[in-house]
């Protein structure tokens, strides 16, 4: 657990084999209510760290084993949260970000805030933080937080009988965080960026995006909106493409990882 000023965040760290030193930082942002570390950690994590590189990964506020305080979850406090992390660790140079869902943006927005601490940005199934993007996760959160907080019971009982029980678990646990937080209100009122601070992002991007997926569609605007982005899209999977291919969404973050390593390497 580590204690970033305003709230404890659960951290896990995985690193290279053998006592060997890594090659660099690689952060792993998760996305919202169900989601935690747990999907990266069962995913591209260990590969991470076994091609040798420091693979930090962390619950957001709110999630996971991390602390839940009632407010404070507009996409500030979490860079803000992110920043502190990095500061406790003692992670000062550029890092690998990595967001998966709602922690893309989360990563995004650290990356436009200190473009110098980035290294790579890799969004999976995930966008900056714009009007548009705003708009979309309030109705999302507020379907969430009518049918999961008020309708609870109901919900549950249709998630479990379609999804699953793990799937239902996870769904309680979400229902109590839209129930007894500001998350629902706080996100759709985060301050979003504007053209020119999404351009200021200088850093390599990859968009990673399941072909069955609505987020596949800004491939091509991510691509026109940033200096220096690549988009891959995944046929036959949707929003969850991180877990469901995880293999490939690890080679391809790896090959990025690589080049922005070397390219860095290569300018000093």
């Amino acid at each position: 657990m580590l204690d970033t000023g305003t709230v404890r965040l659960h951290v896990q760290r995985l690193g290279p084999r053998d006592g060997q030193q890594p090659t660099g930082t690689v952060v792993l942002v998760h996305g919202l209510l169900t989601d935690s570390l747990a999907s990266y950690y069962f995913t591209v994590a260990p590969a991470l760290a076994a091609a040798g590189l420091d693979v930090v990964m962390y619950d957001l506020r709110g999630h996971g084993r991390s602390e839940r305080p009632s407010e404070g979850y507009t996409v500030d406090h979490h860079v803000d949260d992110l920043e502190a992390l990095l500061d406790r660790l003692q992670v000062g140079g550029p890092v690998h970000l990595v967001g998966n869902s709602f922690g893309g943006t989360v990563a995004f927005g650290f990356a436009a805030r200190h473009p110098e601490r980035a290294a790579s940005l890799t969004l999976i199934e995930s966008e900056p933080a714009t009007a548009a993007w705003a708009v979309k996760l309030g109705g999302i959160l507020e379907r969430v937080v009518t049918e999961l907080a008020y309708n609870e019971s109901d919900a549950l009982a249709w998630i479990s009988a379609h999804r699953g029980h793990n799937t239902a678990r996870l769904a309680k646990g979400a229902a109590r965080l839209a129930r007894e937080t500001a998350l629902g209100r706080d996100i759709p009122a985060s301050r979003v960026l504007t053209a020119d601070q999404i351009a200021s992002v200088r850093c390599p991007v990859l968009g990673v995006y399941g072909g069955d997926s609505d987020l596949a569609d800004l491939a091509p605007w991510l691509e026109a909106a940033l200096p220096d982005c690549r988009t891959v899209v995944l046929p036959g999977h949707e929003h969850s493409v991180l877990v469901e291919a995880a293999p490939a969404v690890g080679e391809h973050l790896l090959a990025l990882v690589r080049a922005a390593g070397a390219a860095g390497a290569g300018v000093r």
